[in-house]
């Protein structure tokens, strides 16, 4: 007789084999990356949806990386373009990991600031998130998924989604990734969809859903658990397990088979591609100290940089053939900040004044290169917009 936990492995393992399905309760709010090339274009009618025709505003794409307690950093890019009147608006915007969780308010825009500074200055992951709260072993993470559970539940509401679903019915779609470990594949979200469908699979249902999505898209392996997630595919319902979307992709301006599907590009044309990259891409010389913790963290930070440099590097090489200016931010190394998984209060206040500051004094966006050798080649050069 087998208990619950290998009868849930063993559906799981039955149902790999068939292609993904959907949340139980909820129709068409994921794109894979696996798609066929007619289903690739049908993706693209999505995300670049028809808009009103009288709409001047420019196919703006905001894409946010992960970077972990480095997302106050974005946060506060973000609040300081809005104080400074410089934040475009974005028909686009596409979250990764703690860039999933910025890019509701990020896509939301100003009136949303509140919540968005509160949740990365408001010490609710210094409390949440403290070594003391750490339980080894009692579940397969540093810490209980209900940590992470309790940064994003007070600011994920009805009237969020509600606001979600109210842009997405105006054509402008919001994306976030998550890793599904099951089949070794990046899973593209469309919280739009899953908020638009808020009346008809019940509110609660839909809140609990987009919450889920965004915990697991910051759920690194090691410091938070998986999620399962609940999904119905030729009748049959079973648990896919999704972590970390950075996992499987760092950031993301479109899924990959849609940056390979001829024309992507032309429909964005007119348009700009933001890069906010939540940690530092200089290299930092220092001597890590010989203990199992520093050269954990030393190494994870490590990892971002060079994931991030490739992400972007392929961000540009798409933008230059589509003849779309990239601009690019990323933590400078003058900002204090060093390990990402610090998540004092101190620290990150810290993090986010200091992008707020250069968001004032216009000091945020460099243009992406093509051919980025180097990370003085990646950021070609700091300009504005806006002024």
């Amino acid at each position: 007789m087998t208990d619950a936990p290998t009868r849930s492995f063993l559906r799981r393992k039955r149902d790999l084999a068939d292609d993904p399905g959907q949340p139980v309760g909820f129709r068409d709010v994921r794109l894979t990356a696996q798609e066929a090339e007619h289903g690739l274009a049908s993706a693209m009618d999505r995300i670049a949806a028809p808009r009103a025709p009288w709409s001047r505003v420019p196919f703006n794409v905001l894409a946010i990386s992960g970077g972990a307690a480095g997302g106050a950093y974005g946060a506060g890019l973000l609040v300081g373009l809005s104080r400074a009147g410089r934040r475009p608006e974005f028909a686009l915007v596409t979250g990764v990991s703690t860039g999933a969780l910025i890019a509701p308010f990020a896509f939301l825009g100003p009136a949303w600031d509140g919540r968005l500074q509160d949740a990365y200055t408001g010490g609710h992951a210094a409390s949440l998130f403290a070594l003391r709260r750490a339980t080894p072993g009692l579940e397969p993470g540093l810490f209980r998924a209900a940590a992470l559970d309790g940064l994003i539940a007070p600011f994920i509401d009805a009237p969020l989604l509600e606001a979600v679903a109210a842009a997405h019915a105006e054509g402008r779609r919001l994306f976030v990734a998550t890793t599904d470990l099951d089949r070794q594949r990046a899973c593209i979200w469309d919280l739009g969809a899953i908020a638009s469908q808020m009346r008809e699979a019940g509110e609660a249902n839909a809140i609990t859903l987009f919450r889920q999505i965004l915990a697991a898209s910051a759920s690194l392996p090691g410091v938070f658990p998986p999620r399962m997630i609940a999904c119905r595919s030729g009748g049959r319902v079973y648990e896919e397990m999704h972590v970390d979307g950075g996992v499987a992709a760092p950031l993301f301006v479109l899924p990959d088979a849609l940056l390979r599907l001829k024309g992507a590009g032309r429909r964005m044309r007119g348009g700009r591609v933001y890069v906010i990259a939540n940690t530092i891409l200089e290299p930092a010389p220092l001597a890590t100290a010989s203990n199992v913790p520093t050269i954990l963290l030393r190494s994870f930070d490590t990892m971002l940089q060079f994931s991030y440099r490739q992400a972007i590097s392929v961000t540009a090489t798409f933008c230059a053939g589509a003849g779309l200016p990239l601009a690019v931010a990323s933590i400078p190394d003058t900002a204090g900040h060093g390990v990402m998984l610090k998540f004092d209060t101190r620290s990150m206040t810290r993090l986010f004044d200091a992008a707020a500051s250069r968001a004032r004094d216009g000091e945020v966006w460099a243009a992406g290169s093509e051919a980025p050798e180097t990370v003085a080649g990646l950021l070609a050069k700091t300009f504005r917009f806006g002024d």
